[in-house]
């Protein structure tokens, strides 16, 4: 049993009440409770579920085309009242393929078109519907630098169209949200009504540290700008992507900025993407930044950010370190690690049994529970995975 925060424990066991880990250690240090159902998971590998935390399942349903395209208001650079949460389908393949690659839960985001996206939001990777899986509502606020902005709308002739004009953006929406909790401030002190502005409460949430800010960016340049603008309006800062991070790998540890890695898995299919590297996680490791490894889901499937990381390994990370980039690293920096993340007492029962060490490319995901319940079986005759019905039976 490896619980990630903390070392392993050959021969450990895990006890689940309900949704909720009760007890780790080892058979003679955990009492199991008479009639307790019992998993004998002798020789096989028991984690915690990983974490993807920078995906749209749900809002960008694989394999749907435009009719599960909802990741991008793209009519308004300034989406800080837009939710992730109100597109989600639980319903999309891509959560049976994440309980397939032991992901339990993941945050879902708004996409990059926009200079500020949108609201995410923190689920779990099964469940019928979005009362079922969502665990933190608002997670953190997505936010864009870069070629993906200044294209959308520089191709409807209107600002921003540069970077120079995305920054803008950012600057100006966070100067008048100042503005509105100064205003806001006010008007309660005078006991006056005030009218509530979805974007300006978003935003002043931010400025307040209530919320991150997850901010999609690729170029080193554009990570210095995301540092520069954080900086100056005092917020915290997530580097989601990062493609360049490792060439100032110094500055981010030096700032104690995380990066959200990935997906290490693709092409160079646009100019920003022209320096990646498979290298580029166990630089930032070895720098001290803080890493998490992310699929950016439907961009490289879900249940591959196990195969990322083992790449990653292969290729300089340090293997305890890839498997807490997948679990206790984005926990912590999405303000999660109270929940999940870990096999702990007190934390979620999402609960992995591997076939072996997941960084082990033959290994496999054989049994998968959220919230304590057993929503994933591999089937070795079938070769197949078996999910959990999501769908209300009539009796």
């Amino acid at each position: 049993m490896v619980p990630v925060d903390g070392d392993p424990i050959d021969g450990g066991t895990v006890l689940i009440d309900g949704n909720t880990i009760v007890a780790v250690g080892t058979a003679t240090d955990v009492h199991i409770p008479d009639g307790a159902e019992r998993v004998d998971a002798c020789g096989q590998w028991v984690l915690p579920g990983f974490l993807d935390v920078h995906a749209h399942l749900g809002v960008h349903e694989d394999g749907e085309g435009w009719s599960g395209e909802d990741t991008n208001e793209a009519t308004d650079p300034n989406g800080a009242r837009f939710r992730a949460v109100d597109g989600i389908d639980p319903h999309e393949v891509g959560f049976d393929d994440a309980l397939a690659g032991g992901v339990t839960s993941a945050v879902i985001k708004p996409g990059s078109a926009n200079p500020i996206g949108g609201q995410t939001v923190a689920v779990k990777t099964w469940g019928r519907t979005a009362f079922d899986m969502v665990f933190r509502d608002r997670v953190s606020v997505k936010s864009a630098l870069g070629e993906n902005p200044k294209r959308v709308y520089g191709e409807k002739d209107k600002t921003p169209a540069t970077r120079l004009g995305v920054a803008a953006t950012i600057r100006e929406a966070f100067t008048s949200a100042r503005n509105y909790m100064a205003q806001r401030e006010h008007a309660r002190n005078e006991g006056k009504p005030f009218d509530t502005d979805l974007t300006n409460e978003t935003l002043c949430a931010v400025l307040d540290g209530t919320l991150p800010w997850d901010q999609h960016t690729h170029r080193a340049d554009d990570i210095v700008t995301a540092i520069r603008l954080a900086e100056e309006f005092g917020y915290r800062l997530i580097v989601n992507h990062g493609t360049e991070g490792h060439r100032i790998a110094d500055l981010l540890a030096e700032r104690d900025v995380p990066v959200i890695l990935g997906p290490i898995f693709t092409t160079r299919a646009k100019v920003e993407l022209r320096n990646r590297s498979l290298r580029a996680p166990g630089i930032l490791d070895r720098a001290g930044v803080r890493l998490a490894i992310t699929t950016d889901h439907p961009v490289v499937p879900i249940d591959f950010l196990v195969y990322q990381a083992i790449v990653a390994v292969k290729e300089g990370l340090d293997p305890a370190s890839a498997l807490r980039a997948l679990t206790v690293n984005p926990a912590s920096m999405l303000g999660l690690a109270d929940r999940v993340g870990a096999l702990a007492p007190g934390m979620d029962a999402d609960v992995v049994i591997w076939s072996g060490d997941p960084l082990e490319i033959t290994s496999r995901a054989l049994r998968v529970y959220v919230s304590g319940r057993d929503v994933y079986r591999f089937d070795h005759d079938t070769g197949e995975g078996v999910v959990a019905d999501r769908v209300y039976r009539e009796r």
